[in-house]
């Protein structure tokens, strides 16, 4: 049994669906718009999400990339679309699988089973250690010489990528595309606030680094300042 959010704008498809899935156990509950499915699973973290594309008030895809800046659920999108280039997309925007309309219950019942087989058994990411400064995804807490700092969503986000990445360049088109889902560049701007709100926090700065170096026109290096 599965927690399941359902968002799907067609009130039948919603009604067949929620009814075809309670049958096989699962708990569905489910929203008609994308900003109201969005807060479902933020305020519910379902097992699932079952995405529709074509969204009365934004689009799925839009949907899925705030969802992802915010939630490692296990998203399968339903969407008309089988163009392939649709489908494409929202793999590339986070899905983890796809059902194309009309579908059969008992196929996208065995599309949940095989997501969450998936996601069972990657278990807690490690926690991180670079020097003194321990990054753990899983509780999302950064510790530094033994003290807890506080850092916002965006924040820790960054710094994870960085000591996922312990050593190498990594360059702020990348940032962008792990940490704020834009994956064709945007606002660099944005990397460089943060970074210094980072920096702050690790109580160091642009001029005298000691975890943070940055790589003048390619990126930044997290690096342990002992070594």
């Amino acid at each position: 049994m599965a927690s399941i959010l359902l968002v799907e704008d067609d009130a039948a498809i919603r009604s067949a669906v929620t009814r075809a899935l309670s049958a096989r156990g699962h708990v569905v509950t489910s929203e008609p718009t994308g900003m109201g499915g969005l807060q479902a699973a933020i305020d519910h973290r379902p097992d699932v999400v079952l995405l529709d594309l074509g969204l009365p008030d934004t689009d799925g895809l839009t949907v899925l990339s705030m969802l992802r800046a915010v939630s490692d659920v296990p998203v399968i999108v339903v969407t008309a679309r089988d163009d392939g280039g649709a489908v494409v997309k929202a793999l590339d925007a986070g899905a983890d699988d796809y059902v194309i309309k009309p579908f059969d219950v008992a196929q996208v019942d065995a599309r949940l089973r095989a997501v969450l087989r998936r996601a069972s058994t990657e278990g807690p990411e490690p926690a991180l250690t670079v020097g003194a400064l321990v990054v753990d995804p899983a509780a999302r807490e950064v510790v530094l010489g033994g003290r807890r700092i506080e850092l916002s969503r965006k924040e820790f986000d960054l710094l994870h990528v960085l000591a996922s990445n312990v050593g190498r360049v990594v360059s702020k088109r990348e940032l962008l595309a792990e940490v704020w889902r834009q994956p064709y560049g945007g606002a660099e701007r944005t990397v460089d606030v943060h970074l210094s709100w980072l920096r702050r926090k690790l109580g160091e700065t642009a001029a005298e680094p000691r975890y943070l170096h940055s790589v003048r026109g390619v990126g930044v290096r997290l690096v342990d300042p002992d070594a």
